[in-house]
C-alpha cells in the first residue's frame, strides 16, 4: 500500500499568498495548518484566518475539514 503524499506546505502558503486557492485548497491549507500547529506561530494573519474558519463552522479546533464550499 502506497504511503499518502505529504502536504506541500511551502507550496500552499506560496499559493495562498498569490491568491492562486479556492475554497477547498484554503481549507486543506488552514486545516493542516492548525493540525500541526503552525497557525499558532506563523504571522498573525494565518491565526486569525483559522481561527474565523473555526468560529464560522468551517474547521474544527483540530483543523477537521466540517463542511465546503
Amino acid at each position: 500500500m502506497a504511503k499518502p503524499k505529504p502536504y506541500d506546505l511551502v507550496g500552499g502558503i506560496m499559493d495562498y499568498e498569490a491568491g492562486g486557492l479556492g475554497v477547498s485548497g484554503v481549507l486543506a491549507l488552514f486545516s493542516h495548518l492548525i493540525e500541526t500547529g503552525k497557525a499558532w506561530t506563523l504571522q498573525g494573519s494565518y491565526g486569525r484566518t483559522a481561527q474565523t474558519l473555526i468560529t464560522m463552522g468551517y474547521l474544527d479546533q483540530n483543523g477537521k475539514i466540517l463542511k465546503g464550499e
